[in-house]
């Protein structure tokens, strides 16, 4: 019974954090290296994540600074900045490559706040997926005669609970995300 419920814990956790990995992709009009952390550059036939090979900063407020300890691989940096499709075009001067955050347009925010939502539902229906099965494996445990039609009863509850602590975790998430979206 309890081997159930950690799993259950377990796997809305993860379904928690895929959604906050989403979330921290998200642009908002703000530079954050968040952005860069899937890009990967062919370094010695190694790919090798862009963070381990230049030194990122945020100097303003909407402009990131790359720049790379081997002045070589800038080309390289530049084409997987392109090829990730970020919506944003590197500036690359010889020396250092900067990308240039703009201002996100009223159209703009709003779908990315519809796409927001549409990540968001998806992790709920995971969470709910998970306590689907948690209870499909409580009630077979009963009908196995493991467990009594109380503990049944209460397993069930203790697992709604937890579906519901988690769904406020979401709700909670995609306000804070919305409302840094919308934020001009």
């Amino acid at each position: 019974m309890e081997e159930i419920k950690q799993t259950t814990t377990e796997n809305m956790n993860k379904a928690f954090d895929a959604l906050l990995h989403q979330f921290s992709k998200v642009r908002t009009g703000r530079a954050s290296t968040s952005v860069l952390d899937d890009i990967r550059i062919n370094y010695y036939g190694q790919p090798t994540p862009i963070k381990q090979l230049c030194n990122i900063s945020i100097p303003e407020a909407r402009l990131i600074v790359i720049q790379p300890w081997d002045k070589t691989t800038l080309a390289e940096i530049e084409k997987a900045i392109l090829a990730a499709n970020l919506g944003i075009t590197p500036e690359n001067d010889g020396n250092v490559i900067r990308l240039p955050f703009q201002a996100l347009t009223e159209e703009k925010r709003k779908e990315i706040v519809r796409n927001l939502k549409r990540v968001t539902e998806d992790c709920r229906i995971g969470i709910r997926n998970h306590r689907r099965d948690a209870n499909e494996a409580v009630k077979k445990l009963k009908k196995d005669s493991g467990i009594s039609e109380d503990d049944e009863k209460k397993a069930l509850k203790e697992i709604q609970d937890l579906t519901d602590e988690w769904i406020k975790k979401v709700d909670e998430v995609e306000k804070t995300k919305e409302k840094e979206i919308m934020e001009v």
